[in-house]
């Protein structure tokens, strides 16, 4: 085994050579994952421990390589394909919803689909093309698991789950967490060596709080848990809930938050239109009802490509501030 790791990349490196020498079946396929150790570096070493029959650098082809797991899936491999932006996900799409999703339902539960896809999302500033998270977009096909971690403990447990799901899973990783510290992280630094599982479904409340439910996911959790502090000092305890994942999404734990705080603000990165922000909500009024909840709102992109200029970026993404006056927005609806 490798040295600790010192990033959330190295981490990756370390829960994908874990679970290839657990499972002999389980393969790695994409662009520059082999010889070069990946585009973010979260392959590095895994090409000369286990060879090019197992780490397959592939040409720049998603729509084939990602139908080459299809068969490796159906012959009794669990492939791993890293998809090197998930922006790039519409080259391949058509396999993804039309043969991973369906196969399993359309073979009567013959013929199995234990396929992980990693990609890369979120916005460092490179611009339009390479800069989106598009879980919401993932999550509206039924037949696949879409997990998002946060935190370094999250990104190894993750991981390994979906790897050893029989089902297809994705896995969104943010482009700003690779190289971040593992220290850095405000949760999740504690990482055992041994291998762990996190269950793919389950959502973590990660602060209590009283008066608001903030629900949200990826590096929106950090951004939401400053923001907290910060109302608390107004006197707004708000309770953060990372949702770890859009499929299956754990609605009943931020159910039961807003049942005890009335109100209910969903922080996301991702598009706002006909996303994960309004499909929470909606979830939470059919629950309880609308009367039962005092104040409700949705912080996420507005539907505009990512803008390539880092201050006009920053305009569109979430601010830890830009929560702070929702979070407001919401607990003083109906004071």
């Amino acid at each position: 085994m490798s040295a600790a790791p010192r990033n959330v990349s190295d981490l990756i490196a370390v829960a994908l050579e874990l679970e290839m020498e657990r499972d002999p079946s389980t393969l790695l396929l994409g662009e520059d994952v082999g010889y070069s150790g990946g585009t973010f570096g979260a392959s590095r070493r895994l090409f000369r421990r286990f060879g090019e029959w197992r780490v397959r650098d592939t040409p720049v082809s998603e729509m084939g390589f990602t139908g080459m797991a299809v068969g490796l899936a159906m012959s009794g491999y669990r492939p791993i394909v890293e998809i090197m932006f998930v922006d790039f996900i519409g080259v391949c799409l058509e396999q993804i919803y039309n043969a991973i999703a369906k196969n399993r339902y359309m073979s009567g539960g013959m013929v199995g689909m234990p396929i992980t896809i990693r990609a890369a999302g979120g916005c460092i500033g490179v611009a339009a093309q390479h800069s989106q998270c598009l879980w919401a977009t993932l999550g509206h096909l039924p037949g696949i698991k879409v997990v998002v971690p946060s935190n370094p403990y999250d990104y190894k447990g993750l991981i390994a789950a979906a790897v050893e799901d029989d089902d297809p899973v994705v896995v969104i990783e943010h482009k700003d967490a690779y190289l971040r510290k593992i220290g850095e992280f405000p949760l999740g630094t504690s990482v055992p060596t041994e291998r762990y599982t996190v269950p793919i479904g389950q959502a973590a409340v990660v602060r209590p709080g009283s008066d608001l439910t903030i629900a949200t996911l990826s590096t929106m959790v950090e951004k939401s848990l400053i923001a907290a502090d910060a109302l608390a000092r107004e006197g707004i305890e708000a309770e953060v809930i990372d949702l770890r994942s859009v499929v299956p999404l754990d609605h009943e734990t931020v159910v039961a938050s807003v049942a005890q705080t009335r109100h209910l603000l969903v922080v996301d990165e991702d598009y706002r239109s006909f996303g994960l922000s309004g499909e929470l909500v909606a979830r939470a009024v059919e629950a309880l009802g609308p009367s039962a909840i005092r104040g409700v709102g949705r912080l996420a992109e507005p539907d505009v490509p990512i803008p390539a200029a880092k201050v006009l970026e920053e305009q569109v993404i979430p601010s830890t501030s830009a929560i702070e006056q929702a979070a407001r927005r919401v607990v003083e609806a109906r004071r």
